[in-house]
């Protein structure tokens, strides 16, 4: 091996998120090494796995509070939803497998998220996880001409839009460009050929189209190679810009389906608190224990 870092030893675990079924929801792989790995080690390895995204954890200090590092195929990230959810179920099997409940507090970087998780019973390794996101920040809504090249650049048209609402990225840690569709979810995909760039002008990191009638999105990675089966860094502004334009109601559960179009239908469950801070939760399936020689 010619690796400048150690992996014998190392463990990993594969967990399905926002699923209560087994080989369903969007897949997650969450390293558990003894001490930090490097940076490097830590983007070979998520690119090993060529999960959409994955996770290491460290313990950092008493109490259920574990450093998080979070890693897709090209790049550290500051912050995703399904890979602190699915890293809390995981960590309530290992930790605190007879507990009805458990709160954890995952760190990423000096931002403290907080988590709690619920096993359900008679079901195997399987757990509801909810995160606090807290307060959505939302941009100045785009205009007629802005919003009009990034519908050409997701393959849509006007009368794919829905006029009732705008164009507008919105960031509980990550920044979206949220698309409000009227239908043509089948259509979406990114045909700019410098999607990343075009987004970085009005300070997004990502798009989400979503369906606002139907409550269904669909994203992908910058290069339109890969789309996300179920996406909680997402699922947060979302449900934060539904309540600001009047299309949900405080304290309304709102249900979310993504990765119908990837053969794998999740459901994310977002609600605001009395606070106004966003929670996000799903299902957690603990599937299988891998370990490096």
């Amino acid at each position: 091996m010619t690796t400048s870092f150690s992996l014998p030893g190392l463990s990993y675990y594969q967990v399905d998120v926002f699923t209560h079924e087994a080989l369903a929801g969007n897949g997650l792989s969450v390293f558990l090494p003894d001490s930090p790995l490097p940076a490097r080690a830590m983007q070979r390895l998520a690119v090993e796995m060529r999960q959409f995204e994955s996770i290491f954890l460290t313990p950092a200090g008493p109490g259920r509070r574990f450093e998080a590092r979070i890693f897709t195929m090209e790049e550290e990230l500051d912050f995703a939803g399904h890979p602190l959810l699915g890293a809390a179920g995981l960590l309530h099997h290992l930790h605190a497998a007879r507990l009805p409940s458990a709160d954890w507090t995952l760190m990423l970087g000096t931002r403290a998220v907080a988590l709690s998780t619920t096993r359900l019973d008679g079901m195997q390794a399987t757990y509801n996880a909810r995160m606090n996101q807290g307060r959505a920040t939302f941009k100045p809504a785009l205009g007629r001409a802005e919003s009009q090249a990034f519908l050409a650049a997701l393959n849509l048209d006007a009368s794919q839009l829905d006029i009732r609402f705008p164009l507008q990225v919105v960031s509980t840690g990550l920044p979206y460009l949220l698309v409000p569709a009227a239908g043509g979810l089948d259509r979406a995909r990114i045909v700019h050929p410098a999607f990343e760039a075009l987004l970085a002008t009005v300070g997004a990191k990502f798009a989400y189209v979503l369906d606002v009638a139907a409550r269904e999105g669909r994203t992908w990675d910058n290069a339109g190679l890969v789309e996300d089966i179920a996406t909680g860094s997402a699922a947060g502004p979302v449900g934060a810009y539904l309540l600001q334009h009047g299309a949900a109601a405080a304290g309304d559960v709102i249900t979310l389906k993504q990765g119908r179009f990837a053969g794998r239908p999740s459901k994310i469950t977002v609600q605001a608190n009395a606070a106004g801070e966003i929670m996000v939760s799903g299902g957690v399936v603990v599937l299988a224990r891998g370990q490096f020689l």
